[in-house]
C-alpha cells in the first residue's frame, strides 16, 4: 500500500496551550469539537475511541503526551478495511504564539484513497476545535458534511 505526504492543518486558536491541551486529553472536553462522544486513556499504549453521529467508530492508542505541547496517537475506523483502527499516525503540535495557540496536526499513513476526505475532516475539526477551546460553542457535532 502507497501512501502520500502527510496531511497538515493549522489554526491559530484564541487560547493557552494548557486550554487546548484539555481539549485533546479529556473525553468530554474532545466530544466538545468532535464526535457524539469519545473514550481518551492519556497516557502512551491509552485507549483513543470517538464515536461520529452516524455511529462510525475512530480507534487506537495515544503514543506520545508531552503536557501542554504536544499529542500522538494512532487512529483508524472500525468499519474501514482501508485505515482500520490503529493504522495511521495523527500528531497535534500546540505552539504558543503570544496570547493563542498555533494548532499544527499532521496525519500520516493513509492510503492515496483516504487522503481527500480526511483531510475535510481535519479542516473542519481544527476549526470546530479553535471555536470551542477559544471559549464558543460550535453546536453538536453532525459530521463532516454539515456546517462548522
Amino acid at each position: 500500500m502507497t501512501t502520500e505526504p502527510p496531511i497538515r492543518v493549522e489554526r491559530r486558536v484564541r487560547a493557552a496551550p494548557d486550554v487546548v491541551y484539555r481539549y485533546l486529553t479529556e473525553s468530554a472536553a474532545w466530544s466538545r469539537w468532535q464526535g457524539a462522544s469519545a473514550e481518551i486513556e492519556p497516557v502512551p499504549g491509552g485507549r483513543f475511541l470517538m464515536r461520529m453521529a452516524n455511529g462510525a467508530i475512530a480507534e487506537g492508542q495515544f503514543v506520545e503526551l508531552v503536557p501542554d505541547t504536544r499529542v500522538v496517537f494512532t487512529w483508524g475506523w472500525r468499519a474501514d478495511l482501508a485505515v482500520p483502527p490503529g493504522s495511521s499516525t495523527v500528531e497535534i503540535e500546540l505552539l504558543p504564539d503570544g496570547d493563542a495557540t498555533l494548532v499544527r496536526l499532521t496525519h500520516r499513513g493513509l492510503p492515496v484513497d483516504s487522503i481527500p476526505i480526511h483531510a475535510v475532516g481535519w479542516d473542519r475539526y481544527v476549526d470546530r476545535l479553535a471555536i470551542v477551546a477559544g471559549g464558543g460553542d460550535p453546536g453538536p457535532d453532525r459530521g463532516p458534511g454539515s456546517p462548522a
